[in-house]
């Protein structure tokens, strides 16, 4: 089977990580379990997932001219993703954060700092961008470049999803273009939804967006409506989770690769939860990303497997 091709516009970043067993108090000195370096961010991650479930993936974004640059073209080119799509900023440095995860509860606080260089802007994406795609993935943090594309894909029939995790300038109007949204909860509280069962939910959701529209809980899994206005809640899976850094752009990651395998729609979220889960027994957003066998072995040994 050839690989499926998967074009991802967003973020990027090198994460530097501190694994602690308790979050210090305020003033004091902490002892650091393990000290990690990974590449990050929403698209970015979302495309090594895939690329481990054996999907093709092309990324645009950019870089700048530092070492944090180079180590995050160096880590999507190990994991096969194609970087033609990523630009270098001279003078501008990359996207950086340092996230300290409490080993015990798995809970993380992230530090970033943004890139210094331009926003990738439409035009630089190109004329052949979406050459080859099955889907596209933004997260809507260029504004410009993220509308284009998603309307570019609209009009060629390429479905999109749009990883929306936080409301700003643009991303509602990105959200509307596409026919799958999948936002965080706090997405979702900046719209003004509180958590409230399904029928709260739906009721909230209804007219929102046209396309589908998942919002992540965390620990408490997600919630779903479809475009026919029909709700579900798929529960988070139980592992011993140690870092929940990427577990969100994990999930991305295997909500498309269930899409494109043309899985029911329950099939395709129980898939993303497995695929989140399992990637939080390990420190960072990737060192943990499993590969199908595994995700199906686990899978099977708790829900039915999905339709292949």
């Amino acid at each position: 089977m050839v690989p499926m091709m998967v074009v991802g516009i967003g973020q990027c970043s090198w994460d530097y990580l501190a694994l602690v067993d308790r979050f210090p108090a305020e003033d004091t000195k902490k002892e650091v379990l393990r000290w990690e370096e990974q590449g990050g961010g929403p698209v970015a991650t979302a495309l090594v997932a895939l690329r481990r479930l054996g999907m093709s993936t092309r990324f645009h974004g950019v870089v700048g001219e530092d070492p944090a640059g180079e180590r995050i073209r160096e880590s999507l080119k190990a994991e096969g993703v194609d970087t033609g799509g990523l630009l270098l900023r001279p003078g501008a440095t990359s996207q950086t954060a340092f996230i300290v995860a409490e080993q015990a509860t798995g809970r993380r606080t992230i530090y970033w700092r943004r890139p210094s260089g331009a926003p990738l802007g439409a035009k630089e994406l190109g004329p052949a961008f979406l050459e080859g795609a099955r889907f596209l993935h933004l997260d809507g943090l260029m504004a410009e470049a993220s509308l284009h594309a998603a309307r570019g894909a609209r009009r060629r029939g390429i479905p999109a999803m749009l990883d929306a995790g936080r409301l700003r300038e643009g991303m509602l109007d990105v959200a509307r273009e596409v026919p799958f949204v999948v936002a965080s909860e706090e997405f979702a509280r900046d719209l003004g939804m509180r958590a409230g069962g399904e029928e709260e939910f739906l009721r909230r959701a209804e007219g929102m967006f046209p396309g589908t529209f998942t919002v992540t809980l965390g620990a408490q899994g997600s919630l779903t409506r479809t475009p026919e206005g029909r709700v579900f809640h798929v529960p988070a899976f139980e592992v011993e989770a140690v870092d929940t850094t990427g577990a969100g752009d994990v999930f991305h990651g295997g909500y498309i690769y269930g899409l494109l395998r043309g899985w029911e729609l329950l099939s395709t979220v129980r898939f993303a939860a497995a695929l989140a889960a399992l990637a939080c027994r390990r420190p960072g957003g990737r060192a943990g990303i499993p590969g199908l066998t595994e995700v199906e072995g686990f899978l099977s040994r708790r829900t039915e497997r999905p339709e292949s």
